[in-house]
């Protein structure tokens, strides 16, 4: 396996792209809470990053609402199931921690389920920040609320009372 990453700027920040071989395994925000040691990104190389580099820009204007990318996420068996329930999220609409556990069949699991989903190692191209606390309340997100509400913004996800301040990443 051969591990390479770039750097891409967008309104977040500058993202950490990492992939392995030709498939995206990582996307990660300054600051990010999860993120791996930059040792395991492997070279830079900005050779193996257009096709992401173009959606992600796609998707900061607002002209692409899903992703159409070769991924592949490391995590346990949980993580993964999670993962795949949340990449279902329709673009511009949010679910809640709670609904997850219960579509994993176990409603008490909802701090497993926040736990999995603050470990997406694809932030963004899977969409973490459309999970909500149960009363639709922002909660943690492994790249900080202000991010999580700007993607939100972005998708139309937000009421007026929640539409983020203005903020500098």
């Amino acid at each position: 396996m051969y591990t390479t990453h770039t750097m891409f700027d967008s309104p977040l920040g500058e993202l950490v792209l990492v992939a392995e071989d030709a498939t995206l395994s990582g996307v990660y925000y300054p600051g990010h809470w999860t993120r791996p040691d930059p040792a395991t990104f492997g070279e830079r190389s900005d050779r193996r990053f257009e096709q992401v580099e173009e959606q992600l820009a796609e998707y900061f204007a607002g002209e692409r609402t899903s992703f159409e990318l070769a991924t592949s996420a490391t995590g346990d068996a949980f993580q993964r199931r999670v993962w795949e329930l949340i990449d279902r999220i329709p673009y511009g609409q949010t679910t809640t921690y709670g609904q997850i556990a219960s579509e994993l069949g176990n409603p008490t699991l909802a701090r497993k389920v926040g736990n999995a989903v603050g470990h997406n190692p694809l932030s963004v191209i899977v969409p973490c920040h459309r999970v909500v606390g149960k009363d639709g309340k922002l909660t943690g997100y492994a790249g900080g609320l202000q991010r999580k509400r700007f993607l939100l913004d972005l998708e139309g996800a937000l009421t007026k009372s929640e539409a983020p301040t203005p903020s500098l990443f």
